[in-house]
């Protein structure tokens, strides 16, 4: 009885292991609101890699918005599934909750039928989100978890003074 060429290994097939999501922690901060800001990003659970930066003149809110604006254009445009990980409710429970499926519907308008504020920051990050796997997980700010700590303190550091 003859065998075909692919029948000759005895090898099982190797599936694909998953990939395994990489967790990211963001924190935005502001000295005065509005007033100077900085927004930090690091990989747990060495910190490594990170980012941060800051603005003269700026929201807490925009902080914490543009830290995971920044980490997901960093870190996801590689495939990679990411887990963001805020203490900011405002980008957790947006995406928790669908809050920005609503304000696309409504021309980016919010349920007052006023302009969704931050919305050129919104729009970006909700396009990455929708192409690139991410989940938003809360964290408690300023409990002692090292790696919230961790880019608290980096957001201070990148507040422009």
């Amino acid at each position: 009885m003859g065998h075909d060429a692919h029948d000759m290994t005895n090898e099982p097939a190797i599936a694909d292991a998953p990939v395994e999501r990489l967790d990211v922690f963001t924190d935005g901060a502001c000295s005065g609101n509005p007033g100077p800001g900085g927004w930090a990003w690091a990989v747990a659970p060495d910190g490594e890699p990170n980012g941060s930066g800051g603005e003269t003149d700026t929201t807490n809110q925009r902080m914490e918005l543009f830290a995971v604006l920044d980490a997901v254009r960093t870190l996801g445009v590689d495939g990679r599934p990411l887990a963001i990980h805020s203490d900011s409710t405002y980008v957790v429970n947006c995406f928790r909750d669908g809050w920005w499926v609503k304000w696309r519907r409504n021309g980016w308008r919010n349920s007052k039928k006023e302009p969704v504020a931050n919305v050129d920051l919104w729009q970006p990050l909700v396009a990455l989100v929708e192409e690139c796997d991410v989940t938003f997980q809360w964290v408690k700010g300023h409990s002692g978890h090292p790696m919230n700590d961790l880019v608290d303190a980096l957001a201070v550091a990148a507040i422009p003074r």
